[in-house]
């Protein structure tokens, strides 16, 4: 097929019946950027033979030099089928796990997927991430399994073994599908049953227990179209490579010509357990049992093996000659002359078994149409958050038929998702691009050049040689001028990765900029009827107004300008830096709500400090990162409260190409960055009932003993504060006005990890509550209701036992960052306050005013547990797992001054007990008269603030302490041979080893292990050097583990002493970690320097 141009191309995007927008996703290495590469050689932008080799889409040097795909980059293919004809966007994504967030960003942009598996590897860990990301955005994947080459060069499987592999693997992706449907079909089952026992609860009540059968609807619920099946035609096997692919369809039609037997029934014969029975000339079931040849192994797998046996194994000429003559192909000389054998046999497989044509054919009638979008995905997206899509305002709902009909007209309201920023060179743009000149043109710079040159000359002659000198010096100028223009002309452009979903794109168009907070609801009530982004918009939260300036087609490494872009379609806008940051909605229409946030796989966890060599270069490296932070969907950029600017990627590999890209494109400058900063929480743990030699311990309490020693050893606080035996720590302010009574306990571990998982959920609770006191009345969705009810109720099944009788009813606030993973509980006899959970209560309204009164010293009481929360007495690092338990609070109101006690009696009354009745009474008639004209002390608030959190982080110190670590998952995948050296990588590196199994059909071993975030680093480097390439790892962040060992631990039992010696200098790993944190922190570390500073004696002469 010959080079489409640009006119045809524009044509085509008119027909959103004929567009398919799909990517291309899998595991890394298993051959998506090859297959994209035939794909674009098919349009005659590339090369055939280079197909595979050139990988066109990674454009980027770092790309090509570690041959994996960093980005998604999109193009558009021209295909012709019969008499349609058809425009396919297709995304390259990547596969490897640091780079999973701009497989979302593909992805989002999609109606389907091409999901590619490699034959001998099968199902990897990325592979199952990616089906899960399509499952999550609703798009419909076809597969393609590739590299079967490697079943006949590397395995030396025979086609029958072949053809059960392949039906291994084909099980393997149903299995990961049909989870996928299975705990959707779940889901929806016990949302129905919940309303169903809702509606019967207000009818009658329930009688006795009522059994259901879960697994009945997954019967009922017809899941067919969703796996994937050869004989269904949404599944290509294909070497792309070797530019060969073939689905059943094609060798249905081939054999129907020449058996006589109608393409239908070969169809769904040619996959599956039939054989053809020669005599009787008939297909028949049962091949397995009777021992006869798969219809597939004798009519495909044959050819392609005796294909590979005659011209790359044997290299028998006449067979070649044979071959080619019968399939009728046309192979040049020199092909056949060629000391590669692959060269000819991807000569002969690309005409005869063209992977192109297997793979667009497929992609073509399996993949919906931008046209047959889901009505389900539609409301998917336009709910964000809390709200529901019936829960909208009613113009906003309508905009759903805009998204199903897909329509260009004029009236069409636009609506455009951008899903990342991307940076390219100025000079890449088409409008910046050198045009090749005309001969007119050509002719006049001729003569112009001549001027130039006859004037030059004439100058040389005339002039004297200050005159010349004077030329010089201008044109040092001229120079220095045109190389800072050149400077700024270097800079990058950003262009916005889009897909319109309804309405015509048109440049220099201005639309509405909606926010990810951004309530159409409110927008609409603020704004005037039928405002558009072009007039003058008043100010509403969330809603910015751009103009789309320049439209661009996506052409894999070149851009192609356009007018106007009709819906339906992927594209490319400039000039939308100053309005999008990463990702947003833009519309014409106020009515539409933003898009639900983009489902990022992988978490940013790798953190670096960055500062410039030359400490002017400050403002470049500045202006760097925030570039870097807008080009990159996953990196997050901060400056920390030391001052650092600190960049945070999702992994090692993720973390050098964003430093290269600010050393080379953003900042331009000698850039050095710090060891990676490793993330660690803060815990308590139970007193252990064993010591370090496993000995049972006595009743005494070393953790405490040792704490009141080093108390003892500081004492400048032992006037107000007070530690208990048993943990309680009592702290009064400096100016003994408060006192509170704090004690800290261990959560239950799964408390945390719900705590965790909850956070969004625990963030809406707190909104709701903040709306609440203020008077404000809030519509909350009825599934989010449920959600935080559900929430509450796995809470109070986690939290039994006496110590947490009526716990869940009593926390005050969760921390830090009041959504965190750390519990602070109201223990305070006789204070009653509104509920956490009020947004549930149906009498919230009655404890709003206690709110307000409690609101000022509440607050302080929360505040101070946030502070305490978000950084640990260990190394500053924020807690995890913690549970502060208030249980005296005691205000001596009486102290104050008039003016003060009527704002803050009220607190002291219902808030706390006033101790000391008579002394105080006695105080109050001796000092008011004196204190009445007194401004109130406006330190109460801050010092209680200040005392909380430092009794919280003495409570937590009065407890044995624990460092938590960041954990990945690590999935590695090695051959038998190099087990051995994988295992002493992870032994050496604090890896944990969960479970190793084989991979049936191959030689190669699964691991999934576990390893600590701080070993990581040149982790994957180690595997690779150590197995000679032969294993490499991926890498996911995990989950938080308590280390064992206790950073504070010193030998006290006799037993200790004779194993670990007096100075137990024996490596502690938690004390490691700590000492480390501490360290970069720049706070004070405990450790000696020198111990034995004696002179060093040699055998000569003393010196």
């Amino acid at each position: 097929m010959g080079l489409t141009s640009l006119e045809k191309i524009i044509a085509l995007q008119k027909n959103p019946a004929n567009t398919r927008n799909l990517c291309i996703l899998a595991h890394v290495d298993h051959g998506k950027t090859t297959l994209a590469d035939c794909l674009v050689a098919s349009n005659g932008i590339i090369s055939s033979r280079l197909a595979g080799k050139l990988r066109y889409l990674d454009s980027r040097e770092d790309e090509q030099m570690r041959g994996i795909t960093m980005k998604s980059s999109a193009i558009s293919l021209h295909y012709t089928s019969g008499e349609e004809e058809y425009l396919l966007n297709l995304i390259d994504s990547p596969g490897h796990v640091d780079f999973s967030s701009e497989v979302s960003t593909a992805v989002r942009l999609c109606d389907g997927a091409i999901v590619v598996v490699d034959a001998v590897e099968g199902v990897c860990p990325q592979t199952q991430a990616v089906l899960r990301q399509a499952w999550l955005e609703n798009i419909r994947p076809v597969l393609v399994i590739n590299k079967i080459d490697r079943l006949i060069m590397e395995l030396k499987l025979t086609s029958q073994e072949a053809y059960t592999h392949l039906q291994k693997i084909l099980g393997q992706v149903n299995a990961v599908t049909g989870i996928l449907f299975s705990s959707k079909v779940m889901s929806e089952r016990a949302e129905k049953e919940e309303e169903e026992k809702d509606k019967e609860k207000e009818s009658q009540v329930i009688s006795g227990d009522q059994v259901y059968d879960w697994s009945a609807w997954l019967e009922e619920t017809d899941d067919s179209n969703l796996y994937f099946s050869p004989d269904q035609g949404n599944v290509v096997f294909a070497s792309a490579i070797d530019g060969w692919g073939f689905s059943i369809q094609q060798f249905a039609q081939i054999y129907s010509k020449k058996m006589g037997i109608k393409a239908e029934v070969l169809l769904k014969t040619l996959w599956g357990d039939f054989y053809l029975n020669a005599k009787a000339k008939k297909i028949m079931k049962g091949a397995q049992a009777k021992g006869k040849k798969q219809l597939f192994v004798q009519l495909v797998l044959d050819n392609i093996w005796s294909l590979y046996d005659a011209v790359v194994t044997r290299r028998d000429k006449e067979k070649v000659e044979k071959v080619v003559t019968s399939l009728g192909v046309k192979v040049m000389a020199r092909d056949l002359r060629h000391s590669d054998p692959k060269v000819l046999l991807s000569a002969i497989c690309s005409q005869w078994l063209p992977l192109s044509q297997a793979v667009l054919s497929m992609v073509c009638e399996k993949l919906p149409s931008p046209l047959d979008i889901a009505t389900e995905r539609v409301e998917k997206l336009m709910s964000v958050g809390a709200r529901r899509f019936d829960l909208l305002p009613t113009q906003t709902q309508e905009l759903k038929k805009a998204f199903l009909q897909c329509s260009s007209d004029e009236n069409a309201p636009v609506i455009v998702f951008v899903s990342k920023m991307f940076a390219v060179d100025t000079k890449s743009l088409p409008q910046n691009r050198q045009r090749p000149l005309t001969q007119e043109e050509i002719a006049q710079r001729r003569e112009l050049a001549r001027q130039r040159h006859t004037d030059r000359m004439a100058a040389d002659q005339t002039a004297e040689e200050g005159q010349s000198a004077g030329l010089s010096t201008a044109k040092m100028e001229s120079l220095t001028l045109t190389e800072s223009k050149e400077e700024e002309e270097q800079k990058e452009t950003f262009i916005a990765f889009a897909r319109v979903y309804s309405g015509t794109v048109r440049k220099g168009q201005k639309v509405f900029v909606l926010g990810p907070k951004y309530d159409p609801a409110l927008g609409l009530s603020m704004l005037p009827e039928g405002c558009s982004a072009s007039g003058c918009v008043p100010e509403v939260p969330h809603l910015a107004c751009c103009s789309m300036e320049n439209l661009y087609l996506l052409m894999g490494r070149e851009l192609e300008e356009l007018q106007e872009v009709p819906a339906g379609n992927v594209l490319g806008i400039g000039n939308l830096e100053e309005c999008v940051l990463k990702s947003a909605t833009l519309s014409s229409s106020p009515a539409c709500p933003p898009f639900t946030p983009l489902n990022f796989e992988a978490t940013p966890i790798v953190r670096v400090a960055i500062e410039p060599k030359h400490p002017s270069e400050m403002p470049k490296l500045v202006r760097g990162m925030r570039l870097l932070n807008q080009a990159d969907p996953c990196a997050e950029v901060l400056i920390q409260e030391t001052g650092e600017h600190v960049l945070v990627t999702a992994g090692e590999v993720h973390l050098q190409r964003c430093l290269d890209d600010l050393r080379d494109r953003f900042a331009k400058i000698e850039i050095s960055a710090s060891k990676p900063i490793i993330p660690f929480r803060e815990t308590v743990v139970r007193p252990p009932k064993v010591d370090m030699v496993n000995e049972e311990l006595g009743r005494q309490h070393k953790v405490a003993i040792i704490y009141q020693v080093k108390e003892e050893a500081s004492g400048h606080l032992s006037d107000t504060l007070h530690v208990d035996p048993s943990g309680l720590v009592t702290l009064t302010t400096p100016n003994r006005l408060a006192t509170v009574c704090v004690r800290a306990i261990p959560l239950p571990q799964e408390v945390t990890c719900l705590l965790e998982r909850s956070n969004e959920l625990i963030r809406t609770v707190e909104q709701v509550n903040m709306s609440l006191r203020e008077g404000r009345s809030v519509d909350v969705n009825l599934r989010v209701l449920g959600a935080i009810a559900g929430l509450k109720a796995q809470l109070e099944s986690l939290l039994q036992g006496r110590k947490w009788r009526n716990a869940v009813e009593r926390i005050w606030a969760f921390g830090p960052r009041r959504y965190g993973p750390n519990i602070l509980l109201n223990s305070v006899t006789g204070y009653q306050r509104p509920s956490v959970w009020q947004c549930l209560d149906s009498a919230a309204d009655k404890t709003g005013a206690q709110a307000a009164v409690n609101r000022d010293f509440d607050n302080s009481i929360v505040s101070g547990f946030q502070l305490a929360a978000l950084s640990g007495p260990m190394c500053e690092e924020p807690l995890m797992g913690v549970c502060f338990s208030v249980e005296r609070w005691d205000i001596q109101s009486t102290t104050l001054p008039p003016q003060h006690q009527d704002s803050i009696s009220h607190e002291a009354s219902v808030g706390s007990r006033v101790e000391g009745s008579s002394e105080t009474s006695t105080q109050g008639e001796d000092t008011s008269a004196g204190l009445r004209a007194a401004r109130p002390r406006p330190d109460v608030s801050g010092q209680l603030i200040a005392t909380m959190k430092e009794a919280c982080r003495r409570a937590f110190q009065a407890q044995p302490q624990r460092l938590m670590a960041a954990m990945y998952t690590c999935d590695i995948m090695a051959t038998a041979e190099v087990l051995g050296r994988v295992y002493g990588v992870l032994g050496k590196r604090e890896g944990r080893v969960l479970h190793e199994e084989m991979k049936e059909g191959t030689d190669m071993f699964i691991i999934k292990a576990v390893l600590p975030v701080a070993e990581s680093f040149g982790f994957a480097d180690e595997i690779r050097k150590r197995t000679s390439g032969l294993a490499s790892p991926q890498l996911v962040f995990s989950h938080w583990e308590v280390l064992s060992s206790d950073p504070y631990w010193v030998p006290t039992t006799e037993e200790e002493y004779l194993h670990f010696g007096e100075k137990a200098d024996s490596a502690n790993q938690a004390l490691k970690y700590m000492n480390a944190v501490r360290r970069r922190k720049g706070l004070y570390v405990e450790e000696k320097i020198v111990e034995h500073a004696e002179k060093q004696r040699t055998l000569g002469k003393n010196k």
